[in-house]
């Protein structure tokens, strides 16, 4: 197989993959997977070629999501935007990730091992990337230098639980104050 055929099949997957989170959002984890397919411009055939369970087609999404939120953390420490400012934006993508794995746990409790690994992979790849935001910010001034990466990502994640079910609250402003909180304040 070609280099070239090769980056097409991995595009075609990421393309499947975001069709799939996008459906997940809309619709949830049980989301008809014709709607997918609708969706990613494949037929049903595709997906189950390579994902022959609805939990396969669920983990793949979740980690293509975590790779994507990683990939976006080293591209906003790498490129001109303020640390504070990229930190920000990391997180909003965060939310946007957390908003795609809920159902994710119902589906995987069958499988504890299955959702360890997980966890793992999860903290393995984006408990870095914060690491490194907040270090940046901090080492510009801008936030506080004692916030650990693992505590901020459970704080936020802990902030998202249940928002889809209450019209009423609102995750995201919340998160936005927790963020803002970290500022340095020079007066203490």
């Amino acid at each position: 197989m070609t280099a070239a055929k090769r980056a097409d099949a991995r595009r075609n997957q990421a393309t499947l993959l975001d069709a799939a989170a996008a459906v997940f959002v809309e619709s949830g984890v049980d989301a008809p997977v014709r709607e997918i397919a609708t969706r990613a411009g494949v037929g049903m055939g595709t997906i189950y070629r390579h994902f022959p369970t609805r939990a396969d087609l669920v983990v793949a999404v979740y980690r293509h999501q975590v790779d994507a939120c990683t990939e976006a953390g080293r591209s906003l420490l790498a490129g001109p935007t303020d640390p504070y400012a990229a930190l920000g934006q990391w997180i909003d993508l965060f939310v946007d990730f957390l908003v795609t794995k809920h159902g994710l746990a119902d589906l995987m409790r069958s499988d504890n091992a299955g959702f360890e690994t997980l966890h793992t992979y999860f903290l393995d790849r984006l408990v870095p990337v914060c690491t490194d935001l907040l270090a940046a910010a901090a080492a510009a001034g801008a936030i506080r230098a004692d916030v650990a990466a693992y505590e901020l990502l459970r704080g936020v994640g802990n902030l998202c639980i249940g928002a889809g079910q209450d019209p009423g609250y609102d995750a995201r402003r919340l998160v936005a104050l927790l963020i803002a909180g970290l500022r340095h304040n020079p007066v203490a």
